[in-house]
């Protein structure tokens, strides 16, 4: 059957039971113990005093199903709340069923604990860590089993390291564990069973529909289920907040299913219908799980079977990028006082050495290469022979830009000052006060300054006026936030001809209109501090970035827009 017919039908069985089990809460045959049907076993419990969350100490058991051989790599099922709930879904029973029956891959269940800090004393309460664990944002969880509990799991069993392989799900606070956990590491897990998820605003949940119909998709498969009499308190209303999500889940072309019926915040109905959720998500395989895509979306860029490629590794800390008319790239490398060239066909070559703390660059209208040289306090400029030459001495500077006319901008984050020169040199300061200014653009039309604040989750707008004074200082872009930070990591910017502003954060590349509110955000294509991006290729239609020791390039579907050159007026945007 092909796929797509068989997940419709799929969907329909699903539907289909959740109707019965809604009105008799009855279970299927496929949760029940069978004659003949191997039991798995169930190890455990087994004590874990983690490090990632200090002073925790939780149980975990396994399930390793009959089937189970030591020279196969197993694929594997985590599920949050342990054992009870578990068992609660009739787990062992369900395992054991479908795999005997080969509908679902042979697979080790890890049913593990939130962490508890025991009490000092019989007479205070332990800290219960379930809250802080499950419903918080961010990458912390996942790698206290990607770096703890997997490793300690895999001494004595074989398991599978491809994502495709591996399931994590949960119910209440368990369930939007799960998601987050993939959501942050689809390179670890990429199918998502959650049930009566609390994507409300307990420690920042409610805000997943909102970043999923932002984020760049990811490879995800996610089951949701939950009731119209769920719960509805202080942190919002459950259902809506289900609905929102598979709402924004298929917004992005995510692989995505759900069931919705009218009990409330329990177990009853995932239970009767488990069977035939680990049926879907476990369906197809071993075909790989598709990623979803933005076609759809206001602001569709992306390019399908275009992704982020390394052009340039080997460095300390990549900086400035920016491109020629030829399709050159130039960019610096900081701690090695060095400006590097890629060429058109992507052979890198030494542009210029013994740069100290060489940071932003970029072309002016006389050809040449501008540099904040922050090592001597100083801009300089580059002929294309090599030759150098100063520009503005006795000033520190990170970052810069240059108009059409040659006058140009440049920031100075550790004075927390903007800058403005002539072509002859002469600089003078033109603001003071934002508490890190770092990357510096301005609009297509080079009627607006735009500035990144690495400290805070804004982008600064400037009206710019005779001489090149700033005026109308405002708060213009909304960026995202890492979850536990105020501040977004903002560094380097571009800008298209649709006057986009593609900034450089901490959570990836966010991709903001002329009105400031971020479209899409795109992921960083490895683990390190994001510092700069800019357009180059030869229809200048190719995002570069540097990020920590490398160079990586997209192809996307946008221009770029080169500020030396003559003004570009970009359309009206959509209010």
């Amino acid at each position: 059957m092909p796929r797509l017919l068989l997940i419709a039908f799929l969907t329909w069985i699903i539907t289909s039971q959740v109707l019965v089990a809604q009105d008799e809460n009855s279970l299927t045959k496929d949760s029940s113990y069978q004659e003949g049907v191997p039991k798995g076993e169930i190890v455990g419990p087994i004590e874990w005093k983690s490090k990632i969350f200090p002073g925790t100490v939780r149980n975990y058991w396994l399930y390793v199903p009959k089937q189970y051989q030591q020279d196969k790599p197993a694929c594997v099922f985590i599920v949050q709340d342990g054992l009870n709930r578990a068992k609660g879904w009739n787990l062992p029973q369900v395992l054991d069923n479908l795999i005997h029956k080969k509908e679902i891959p042979i697979q080790i269940g890890i049913f593990i604990t939130p962490g508890v800090v025991p009490a000092p004393n019989d007479k205070s309460q332990p800290r219960f860590n379930r809250s802080f664990e499950y419903d918080g944002l961010g990458d912390r969880y996942a790698r206290f089993l990607i770096e703890e509990i997997i490793p300690e799991v895999k001494k004595d069993y074989n398991l599978s390291d491809h994502p495709n392989d591996r399931m994590i799900g949960g119910a209440s606070s368990g369930a939007i564990c799960a998601f987050t956990a993939a959501w942050e590491r689809p390179d670890q897990f990429r199918r998502v069973l959650s049930t009566i998820g609390t994507y409300v605003g307990l420690r920042g949940g409610d805000s997943y529909p909102v970043l999923i119909r932002k984020f760049e998709p990811k490879p995800l498969r996610v089951f949701l289920q939950d009731g119209s009499a769920d719960l509805n308190l202080y942190g919002g209303e459950w259902f809506n907040a289900n609905q929102s999500m598979l709402s924004a889940l298929k917004f992005s072309n995510y692989e995505v299913n759900h069931a919705w019926g009218s009990g409330g915040h329990n177990s009853k109905h995932s239970a009767a219908i488990m069977p035939d959720i680990l049926r879907w998500l476990w369906s197809d395989y071993p075909e790989p799980i598709k990623t979803g895509s933005t076609a759809g979306r206001r602001t569709d860029l992306l390019i399908p079977g275009e992704d982020w490629q390394e052009v340039s590794s080997g460095h300390r800390f990549t900086e400035g990028p920016v491109a020629n008319d030829a399709g050159e790239l130039f960019f610096t490398d900081i701690p090695k006082g060095m400006i590097y060239k890629l060429d058109a066909t992507g052979k890198q070559s030494v542009f210029a050495e013994k740069s100290p703390g060489v940071n932003g660059l970029t072309f002016g209208p006389d050809g040449k290469l501008y540099a904040c040289q922050n090592g001597n306090k100083q801009i300089v400029r580059y002929a294309m022979d090599g030759s150098m030459e100063v520009v503005c001495k006795n000033v520190e500077s990170n970052d810069l830009v240059i108009l059409n006319n040659g006058s140009g901008y440049f920031t100075d984050h550790n004075n927390k000052k903007v800058w403005h020169f002539t072509p002859e040199g002469e600089a003078s300061i033109v603001d003071v006060g934002i508490a890190r200014p770092n990357g510096v653009v301005t609009t297509p039309d080079q009627s607006f300054l735009i500035l990144s604040d690495t400290e805070s989750r804004f982008t600064y707008s400037f009206r710019i006026g005779p001489e090149g004074k700033l005026f109308d200082k405002q708060e213009l872009g909304h960026l995202h936030l890492p979850d536990g930070s105020t501040r977004s990591g903002s560094d380097g910017m571009a800008v298209d001809t649709e006057g986009r502003i593609y900034v450089t954060t901490s959570v990836g590349l966010q991709i903001l209109d002329q009105l400031g509110r971020v479209h899409c955000i795109l992921n960083k294509p490895q683990a390190a501090w994001l510092s700069n991006v800019t357009f180059g290729g030869k229809d200048f239609n190719t995002l570069y970035v540097t990020i920590g020791d490398k160079v990586f390039k997209r192809k996307i579907k946008a221009t770029g827009v080169q500020p030396w050159k003559a003004p570009v007026t970009p359309s009206k945007p959509n209010l």
